[in-house]
Formats: C-alpha cells, structure tokens, sequence
C-alpha cells in the first residue's frame, strides 16, 4: 500500500511540473536561455549594421554583454569567411529647428462650414 500511495504522488508531483510547461511558465535556465540568444542576436545585427561594438553596447544596456560581444563576433567571423559586406542603417533625417514648428492648416486656418 505505501509503495503505491508514494507511486500515485511522485507521478502527480510530475504531472504538475509538466503542466507547468503547458501553461508557458519558464523555468531560470529557459529564461537565460532566451536573454543570451537575444544578446548574440543583438550583437550579430550590430555588426551586420557596421556598428562598434561600444555603439551596440550603448544602444543595448539591458543586454548581456557577454552575449553581445559573442554574438558581434560571431557575426564578424561569419562575414570575413563569406566575404559578406555589412549594411550600415541609413541615419534617420533631422529636421531643422526653423521649420519643426507647428504646420499651419491647408486651408488658410478658416473654420470649416457646415450648411
């Protein structure tokens, strides 16, 4: 009788663990998993980008750096093999502070009418 109570509550115990993955609950080891494949994915397109290294860990604070750093490596190596050439991001356009004001309305700033 014991030996099949102590069966019934170990296969519980473990049906309970396994729901847990059913209902998307990560376990510390899964949640490292996916910080460091999220730092070497930040730091590969970094160096796609033709960014530094100090420019991705800049713009990437939350990042582990060591996962940046393998990532941008990585990438880099992978680039020199295959002769890839990197895609810089074209800069953003700045607008000049004399014309970023207010834009007056098309139609003169009369009110509309209604008939």
């Amino acid at each position: 009788m014991r030996h099949t109570a102590l069966t019934a509550c170990l296969l519980g115990t473990a049906s309970l663990l396994a729901g847990c993955d059913a209902l998307g609950v990560e376990s510390a080891s899964q949640v490292a998993a996916k910080k460091e494949a999220e730092g070497k994915a930040i730091g590969s397109a970094c160096r796609h980008a033709v960014r530094s290294i100090e420019d991705c860990f800049g713009g990437y604070p939350r990042a582990g750096k060591a996962a940046v750093f393998a990532g941008w490596k990585e990438m880099d190596e992978y680039m020199r093999e295959n002769a890839i050439v990197g895609m810089p991001a074209e800069p953003a356009p700045v607008e000049d502070a004399s014309t970023a004001g207010p834009k007056a309305p098309a139609d003169g700033g009369k009110p509309a009418r209604t008939s």
